[in-house]
C-alpha cells in the first residue's frame, strides 16, 4: 500500500515532521494487520495461519507504540480521540 508516501513530508511546517511519520506508521501497520488477517483467512495450511496471526499480533503492537508518540506530540489528538470515545459512549451506552 505504501510503495508511495501519502504526504509529501518536505511541505510541512518543521514542527509537522514527526506527528506526520507517526500517522504514515500509524497507515503502514494497519495496512500489515488487513493483510496479515486476510491472507491467514485464505489459506488452508493451519502452521502459516497460526505464523500470519502471530505477525499480525506484533503489528498490533506496533500501532499501539507509535500511538503513544504520538499521543504524545499531538495534544489535539488526544482531545479528538476522547471526543470520538464519549460519542460512541453516547450512541451505544458504556457497555
Amino acid at each position: 500500500m505504501l510503495a508511495k508516501m501519502p504526504v509529501d513530508i518536505k511541505n510541512l511546517r518543521k514542527d509537522e515532521v514527526d506527528a506526520e511519520i507517526l500517522r504514515i506508521g500509524l497507515i503502514a501497520e494497519l495496512d500489515a494487520i488487513n493483510l496479515y488477517e486476510q491472507l491467514a483467512a485464505m489459506t488452508g495450511d493451519k502452521n502459516l495461519k497460526k505464523v500470519l496471526m502471530a505477525v499480525a499480533k506484533e503489528e498490533k503492537e506496533h500501532v499501539g507504540e507509535f500511538m503513544e508518540l504520538l499521543l504524545r506530540l499531538d495534544k489535539e489528538q488526544v482531545e479528538e480521540l476522547k471526543e470520538g470515545s464519549d460519542e460512541v459512549k453516547e450512541i451505544i451506552g458504556r457497555e
